[in-house]
């Protein structure tokens, strides 16, 4: 049941509702978790358990997965205070919505010759 669809237009379909929610969760996702510190050691596994988890509390997400490409942690700490940040190149997120009987599948991944990370519908 969807307590909030009486505030969406009559006009708009399951599906391009799915691609709403869709939209939604890959950009809360980016915009949350850019800039966190991290280095090296960081526990990546559970960084990415974290992230899949606070999305799969939120509606109609069926599916989520995280990974970060660690291959982007290429400086040397220079010193203590040096570390690296979590950028948009290194995320790529797998989601799939399901609204009623529509579901859609949508990625937020880093796309080397456009050199930007695109949030785009898969499925």
């Amino acid at each position: 049941m969807d307590s909030a669809k009486k505030y969406f237009s009559k006009d708009i379909s399951d599906r391009e509702r799915a691609i709403f929610e869709g939209g939604i969760k890959l950009g809360a996702i980016y915009h949350q978790f850019l800039g966190l510190p991290i280095s090296k050691s960081t526990d990546f596994d559970n960084l990415e358990k974290m992230i899949e988890q606070s999305v799969k509390i939120q509606p109609y997400v069926d599916f989520v997965k995280i990974r970060i490409n660690k291959e982007f942690l290429t400086k040397q700490k220079v010193n203590e205070y040096d570390y690296h940040n979590l950028e948009g190149k290194m995320i790529d997120i797998s989601l799939t919505i399901k609204y009623n009987d529509s579901k859609v599948k949508m990625r937020c991944k880093y796309i080397k010759e456009l050199d930007y990370p695109l949030m785009y519908i898969e499925e």
